[in-house]
């Protein structure tokens, strides 16, 4: 949405001719860095990366100060359970850790560490705060809904007094070795090291104590220095910086101060993926998929990866620098490989990656050398909570990380259309003005957006009375044409009197507390603010309310919701969020909870859509900025403020694909860019890469010129006008692979890695993706005056140009360029694939859904291709109660044949209006590509189908040159309900 800039936007003129003058002097400065905290600066960070340094530089005499007392080592029913033992001084003094290792039915293991004085509340707390004494426990509340079933034939496979094995998951394939002293776990699948915890022993438990107050030695009474007699001066001891305890009690950033009622308890691990040269995940960060290394050394970074949800606009790209929303999931990919590991923490977290080559043979010349990905995770606060994934595919990884935190909704079918978006559309009038010029021009949008402007006086809930008179007439005209209206509603609401919202707010006690347990106020776009606590099921209740069509007036059954803001954004707090010592519902500091908070709010909002009306239960659909593991299950995402730049342009895609193997695959990014003016080439290729994008919207700063698709001078237009066409005829194909994402976490554009784990040259390419399952390789265009583009082909398969059918002549493992002047997408398509279009042009998703189907089918070098077509009403929930259609496509030995993939499909066919209505929906053409010579003379086939046979004209079109040859068959007419078959034998 807006930058967080608490200036008023009036001003921006001013200083964009400031910052006009500056750049004269100085480079251009985006994201003001000094606003957001180094790993210097944050207390918990410094010292547990010193600790790292320090264990580093003692070599092998270093040994990490925890162990298990071996004779309270116990597993039932598929969970272990013992305790750390930390040894805290010399005199060997120990702090008691619960340990819980739970070996789950699906085969992934959980690690829970927690702290027994914290866990007893037998601690006191500092400064009077009514702070919670656990650890924070109630991440998974939020994260986990599914998946925890315990295995109960795990078994002991050895035990003495040195540690003990564990083999468990399927056909118990999987081990883990935990070692007692020190303390340490090695993950193992088929006999081989995969993972180790605490290999390098940087495994850090920060222990409560008491806040012991140094008094400084009185000097009354001293002796008198003898005459002549020298001062002895006794230098300050230099405190070794992990134990250094400046920032213990209480911490300084930027003129605010974090109080510390439970004192210093971080928590940190080292997780060692052995024989792993990639890693990926962790979003959200603008840089690469393969995530780089944190320590230095060229092409490196000196700072580690931080998730710490913030309003970081206008972000600079290729850094570990934190963005909106925090996902602390990552995978490790090798050969034929893929494992991962689920850090559950909502703090404040950092990661450091280093890679080290190992070899156990040192004269072996790097014949037997891998590369080993050592990480080091950090979290400010809560428990030690770790899953992990030994896969050994990246399908069985997103299956298994999406049984815990749930699979993506499933979106009402609009939301895949375009949406057109800016800040802000000044009026009523002025969006019903760009719906009838998008209709003018015959350029196809399903969603126009409002922002903060359409409110009285940024007061949610509200329309500006002289601007959105009837906001009534608004919608209707909207819902005429098949369309929707999304409205911006933020987490902070305004603090002002005769304001129905926060006089509600404040009497019901629903908003954020202060460290001091007065309701907080900070600054936002409304000016004085306070910010609801959605962690509060009664907070959650009221927001509810606040939705009902009779509360929200001017809203209709079409009107969607956008949640932005929400890290939470406090232009007066520190890092421009709210203070860490804030108090939450349950007695929960903000610290415990920050990058959870977003999700919290994404859910009210998503609630109090499904009750808008009793009995409406329609799919709702809610953007959210900030987002945390689970966040999948509420709506979309975007990656906030980018610019009109053609680098940021390039940073969308991995950014995206980030978030696709991190089980959010519902994200896009502003096409176009959020700040500045993109040239008509620069516009064009984004509208061209969105419309590859999961969530596909162009999006302005409310300074930017307008540029709403018909706006753009001619060639352009017509040329953002396919684009936005190429979407919408393959929005079948798109909706199918939501469908695959909602039924098993599957990304909806695939890196190569995802796709082809066996391919090492892919690994780290993440400029171009595969769409669903579909075979459609798409590689964007992101550099200006670029006319080709070199495209990686992963395998040996068949690859042909989407929009010409050549057929390109590749290599596994190498580059094939591809044409790509301005008016051209570099799209293919793998052979071995087949997958549905409708080709009737259409201007929204709703005027489509009763159209016929197309059917492409790319044969693969072996003669044979498939794949399948879901479809459901697009915006109910009867497809749980069986009322959607799944056909699955096959071409074999000449025989191409749809057929139902479930027998729970189509189920109470009489029941439903849209079953009855699609009833006579049907495959219309088909068109196959590589077709053999062989079928050259064939005038005819015959389908059969519901018991009846009939011919149907073949056209063969003959291979020319690099174009392929391909057929096609003419009203086909069979049901896509029903099963058919074409016999071209």
């Amino acid at each position: 949405m807006q930058s967080s800039n608490p200036l008023s936007w009036r001003w921006t003129a001013y200083l964009c001719l400031l910052s006009v003058l500056f750049s004269l002097f100085t480079p251009a400065v985006m994201v003001k860095e000094n606003d957001f905290k180094k790993c210097h600066q944050s207390g918990f960070c410094k010292r547990n990366r010193a600790l790292a340094d320090h264990a580093i530089s003692q070599g092998t005499s270093w040994q990490a100060p925890y162990t298990i007392a071996h004779d309270q080592v116990s597993l039932k029913h598929g969970q272990l359970e013992a305790t750390i033992l930390k040894t805290i001084d010399q005199q060997g003094t120990t702090v008691n850790l619960p340990i819980t290792v739970s070996f789950l039915l699906s085969g992934t293991a959980r690690v829970t560490v927690d702290e027994e004085k914290r866990q007893a509340k037998s601690i006191e707390l500092r400064n009077g705060s009514g702070a919670r004494k656990e650890r924070y426990n109630e991440a998974e509340k939020w994260a986990i809904v599914g998946g925890l079933t315990l295995d109960k034939d795990a078994k002991i496979s050895h035990q003495d007094k040195k540690g003990i094995t564990i083999k468990y998951g399927p056909n118990l394939e999987f081990e883990a070795e935990i070692k007692y002293e020190p303390f340490a776990i090695d993950f193992k699948r088929d006999g081989t090291s995969h993972i180790k915890f605490n290999d390098r022993g940087l495994m850090n438990m920060e222990h409560w104590r008491p806040k012991v107050d140094k008094v400084e030695p009185e000097k009354e009474g001293e002796e008198e220095k003898k005459e002549g007699e020298e001062e002895q001066k006794q230098e300050p001891k230099e405190v070794p910086p992990h134990l250094d305890e400046s920032t213990w009690w209480d911490e300084t950033f930027g003129g605010n101060t974090d109080s510390k009622p439970r004192g210093p308890e971080s928590v940190a691990l080292d997780i060692s993926f052995h024989g792993y040269d990639h890693v990926y995940g962790i979003p959200e960060h603008a840089g690469p998929l393969s995530l780089k290394e944190t320590r230095g050394g060229e092409g490196n970074y000196e700072e580690p990866y931080r998730l710490y949800n913030a309003d970081v606009f206008e972000y600079i790209l290729d850094s570990p620098m934190t963005l909106y929303g925090a996902i602390p999931f990552m995978q490790a990919q090798r050969k034929d490989s893929t494992v991962g590991v689920f850090w559950l923490n909502s703090a404040e977290t950092w990661v450091d990656i280093t890679k080290a080559k190992e070899s156990k043979n040192p004269l072996a010349l790097g014949i037997a050398t891998k590369t080993s990905t050592h990480t080091h995770w950090i979290s400010e606060s809560g428990l030690m909570d770790v899953f992990v994934f030994l896969g050994p595919t990246p399908q069985d990884i997103s299956k298994k990380y999406a049984e815990l935190t749930g699979t993506t909704a499933m979106p009402p079918e609009s939301a895949l259309g375009y949406h057109q978006c800016r800040w802000n559309y000044v009026s009523d009038d002025d969006v019903k003005e760009v719906d009838r010029k998008m209709d003018k021009f015959k350029i196809p949008y399903d969603v126009i957006w409002l922002d903060i402007e359409y409110t009285d006086e940024k007061k949610y809930f509200t329309w500006d009375p002289n601007m959105f008179k009837d906001p009534i007439s608004m919608g209707k005209q909207l819902d005429e044409h098949g369309r929707k209206l999304v409205i911006i509603i933020d987490p902070h609401i305004k603090n002002t009197g005769s304001y129905p919202v926060i006089d509600e707010m404040k009497s019901k006690g629903l908003a954020v507390k202060n460290k001091d347990g007065k309701d907080f106020d900070g600054w936002c776009w409304p000016g004085s603010s306070m910010w609801i606590d959605a962690f509060s099921p009664a907070a959650i209740k009221w927001w509810c309310s606040l939705f009902k069509y009779d509360a929200f007036k001017g809203t209709l059954e079409n009107t969607y919701i956008w949640n932005d803001m929400n890290e939470p954004s406090v232009f007066n707090g520190p890092e421009v969020t709210m203070p860490k010592d804030n108090l939450h519902h349950g007695g929960w500091e903000h610290r415990d909870v920050h990058n959870i908070n977003g999700m919290t709010f994404h859910n009210a909002t998503y609630e109090a859509l499904l009750t808008r009306k009793t009995g409406e239960l329609r799919r709702p659909f809610v953007l959210t900025r900030s987002f945390f593991a689970g966040s999948q299950r509420l709506g979309a995402m975007w990656t906030g403020d980018n610019q009109a730049s053609w680098e940021h342009l390039g940073a969308a895609v991995p950014m995206i694909l980030a978030q696709g193997i991190a089980g959010f695959p519902f994200s896009g990014a502003d096409v176009g860019g959020f700040f500045g003016n993109p040239e008509l080439e620069l516009q064009t290729r984004w509208f061209q890469a969105g419309a590859f994008y999961p969530f596909f919207r162009g999006h302005a700063h409310i300074d930017a010129r307008r540029r709403e698709p018909y706006m753009a001078a001619e060639p352009y237009r017509s040329i953002i006008t396919a684009a936005l066409r190429l979407r919408y005829s393959l929005m079948p194909s798109w909706y199918t692979a939501f469908f695959h994402a909602n039924r098993d976490g599957s990304p909806i554009i695939r890196p190569m890695y995802w796709t082809h784990p066996g391919e090492e040259s892919g690994f780290a390419v993440d400029d171009q993706f595969f769409v669903g399952s579909t075979g459609l390789l798409v590689k964007p265009v992101v550099e200006k005056d670029k006319d080709t583009a070199d495209v990686y082909i992963p395998d040996d398969e068949n690859y042909y140009d989407y929009f010409t059918y050549h057929k390109l002549p590749t290599s596994k493992g190498k580059t094939a360029s591809v044409p790509a002047p301005i008016e051209t997408i570099p799209v293919l398509m793998r052979g071995g694939h087949i997958f549905p279009r409708r080709d009737v042009p259409r201007r929204s998703t709703q005027l489509m859904k009763y159209d016929d189907f197309t059917l492409v089918v790319v044969l693969g070098k072996n003669g044979k291709a498939e794949g399948d077509l879901y479809v459901d009403d697009g915006d109910s929930f009867d497809y749980q109660k069986g009322q959607y259609i799944h056909r699955l496509f096959k071409l074999k030995d000449k025989l191409l044949t749809s057929t139902a993939a479930s027998t729970h499909e189509g189920k109470s066919l009489s029941d439903g209006d849209w079953m009855k209505r699609f009833y006579n929906v049907s495959f219309d053409k088909v068109i196959i590509v590589g077709a053999p010579a062989s079928w050259a003379n064939k005038i005819e086939v015959t389908v059969k189908s519901e018991s009846k046979e009939r011919p149907v004209n073949l056209e063969y079109h003959k291979a020319e040159g690099a174009k392929a040859a391909y057929v096609v068959l003419s009203r086909l007419g069979v049901r896509v309900g029903a099963d058919w078959e074409v016999n071209f034998a």
